[in-house]
C-alpha cells in the first residue's frame, strides 16, 4: 500500500508539470459541451428559444457546414502556429539563458489553457460536423451548436492575440529572473513566519551515538515524506535526523538517516522507503532550487559567447535579498507532531555550503569584469549587515568577501578600476 502511494504521488507530480496536463481537461470539458449541446439542439427547449430568438440559430445546412468548416481549418492553424512560438522560445531559453529553465516555462498553466481551448474547440467543431453530415442536409441544421462553435472561435481568436502578447514577455529575461524571484521570496517569507508551535529552531544536536541509515539510490534528496511511514513507528517515542538538505546530491550508500531509539529492520527499510531522491535538480524555482537557477543565469550570462554583464547584476540584486533571507532560517528544525511521539529533525543548507553553491560560480567567471565584481561585493556587504544572521555565518561572509579582493587583485589590471572596488572594504 505504501508503494502504491508513494507512485500516486510521483505520477501526480510529473502530471502536473505535464505540457499536456490542461489541454488534456480542457479537451475532455468541450466533448462534454458538444454533447450537451446537440442535446439541446434535439430538445424542446431548443425550439422554445429559437422561436423567441431566432438570430442565434443557424437553419441553413450550408451555412452551418461552411462555418464549422473554415473554423476547423483556421483553429488548426492557429494551434499550429502556437505550438511553434512555444517550441521557438523554448529553444531560445535554452540556449540564451540556461536549459534549466525550460521546466518552467513548460509548465506555464496560462499557455496551457489556451492550448487547451484551441484543442478543445477544434474538437468540438469536429463532433458537430460529424453530427451534422449524419443528420443530412433535409433535417434542421443543429443551429445553436453551431452558433456555440462560432463563438469558441471568436474566443480562439482573442485569446491568440493574447497568446503572442504573453509569449513574447515571458522569454525576456528580466520577466523569468522576477519569477524566480517571487516564488522563491515567497517560500522563504513562509518558512521565517512558520508558527513558534509548528517548528522549533535548534542550532545543534548530538547524535554522535545514534544509529546511522544509508540511502540505496543516488540522486537529488527532495523530502522526507511522513504520511509513508508505518503506524509503529510513529507510535515510537523516537527522533529522526534527515542528514541532506533540500536539493542535495547524494550518492548511495551515503548515510541519510539518524535515528534515536531501537526499530526493527522492516522498520529502518521503511525509514529510507519515505525519503524522496530525484534523478532531476531543478524540479521548482523554490528554496535553494530558485537560487541555483538564477546562479545559472548569471554565470550563462558572463559566458564569452553571451557577455551580458547586464543580466549577471540583476541576478546579483535578487540574490542579496534573497541570501539575506535564507540565512537567517537556522541550521536545524525540530518538527514534533500532534498526537504522536516522534520528532523529525531537517537540515537547512549551511552558510558555508550556499557560498560554495551560489556565490563562487558567480564570482569565478566574472572575476575579470569589474563592474559585475562591484555588485558581488555590494550584494555580500548588505547581507553581512542583515539583522537576525548569526556571527558564524557572517564570518563566513567575510571569508567569501575575502576570496573576492584575492580574485580582484589577480584579474583586474587597471588599477584605477581595481582601487575602486578595493574601496568597499574598507566598511568591513
Amino acid at each position: 500500500m505504501k508503494n502504491i502511494l508513494k507512485k500516486i504521488k510521483h505520477v501526480y507530480r510529473q502530471v502536473l508539470q505535464s505540457i499536456a496536463f490542461y489541454p488534456v481537461l480542457i479537451s475532455f470539458i468541450f466533448f462534454l459541451a458538444a454533447g450537451t449541446a446537440l442535446g439541446v439542439d434535439s430538445s424542446v427547449l431548443a425550439d422554445t428559444v429559437e422561436e423567441e430568438l431566432p438570430y442565434l440559430f443557424i437553419q441553413d445546412y450550408e451555412t452551418a457546414r461552411s462555418i464549422l468548416s473554415t473554423l476547423l481549418g483556421g483553429i488548426l492553424s492557429l494551434t499550429v502556429f502556437s505550438f511553434t512560438m512555444v517550441m521557438v522560445v523554448l529553444n531560445q531559453a535554452s540556449s540564451n539563458f540556461s536549459p534549466r529553465l525550460l521546466p518552467g516555462l513548460i509548465s506555464n498553466k496560462k499557455h496551457q489553457i489556451i492550448l487547451g481551448i484551441y484543442i478543445g474547440t477544434l474538437l468540438f467543431c469536429t463532433i458537430i460536423l460529424i453530427s451534422l453530415g449524419a443528420a443530412g442536409v433535409d433535417k434542421s441544421a443543429l443551429g445553436f451548436s453551431t452558433m456555440l462553435a462560432a463563438l469558441f472561435g471568436l474566443l480562439c481568436i482573442g485569446l491568440f492575440v493574447y497568446f503572442i502578447h504573453n509569449i513574447s514577455g515571458a522569454i525576456q529575461i528580466h520577466n523569468i529572473i522576477d519569477r524566480i524571484y517571487e516564488r522563491c521570496d515567497h517560500y522563504l517569507e513562509t518558512q521565517l513566519k512558520h508558527e513558534p508551535d509548528e517548528k522549533v529552531a535548534l542550532q545543534y544536536i548530538d547524535t554522535e551515538d545514534w544509529q546511522t541509515f544509508s540511502t540505496d539510490k543516488t540522486g537529488y534528496f527532495r523530502g522526507f515524506d511522513v504520511d509513508l511511514m508505518l503506524n509503529s513507528l510513529k507510535d515510537k517515542e523516537m527522533q529522526i535526523v534527515v542528514l541532506p538538505y533540500m536539493n542535495q546530491h547524494i550518492w548511495k550508500g551515503s548515510p541519510t538517516l539518524k535515528c534515536k531509539g531501537d526499530i526493527s529492520e522492516k522498520e529502518k527499510n521503511n525509514l529510507i522507503f519515505c525519503l524522496n531522491i530525484s534523478s532531476d535538480r531543478h524540479e521548482e524555482d523554490e528554496g535553494i532550487g530558485g537560487l541555483i537557477k538564477l546562479m545559472e543565469i548569471a554565470v550563462k550570462a558572463m559566458s564569452p559567447g553571451i557577455n551580458d554583464p547586464g543580466t549577471a547584476i540583476d541576478v546579483l540584486t535578487k540574490l542579496g535579498v534573497l541570501l539575506s533571507k535564507f540565512l537567517q532560517l537556522p541550521s536545524l528544525t525540530s518538527t514534533p507532531f500532534k498526537g504522536q511521539e516522534l520528532i523529525l529533525v531537517k537540515n537547512n543548507i549551511d552558510a558555508e555550503e550556499l557560498m560554495r553553491v551560489i556565490i563562487q560560480p558567480i564570482r569565478l567567471y566574472a572575476k575579470k569584469d569589474g563592474s559585475v565584481m562591484y555588485e558581488l561585493i555590494k550584494a555580500l556587504q548588505y547581507i553581512s549587515k542583515t539583522a537576525n544572521i548569526s556571527s558564524a555565518k557572517i564570518q563566513v561572509i567575510h571569508q567569501e568577501m575575502n576570496a573576492a579582493r584575492s580574485d580582484l587583485e589577480k584579474n583586474i589590471d587597471n588599477e584605477r578600476d581595481k582601487q575602486r572596488i578595493l574601496s568597499l572594504f574598507e566598511d568591513i
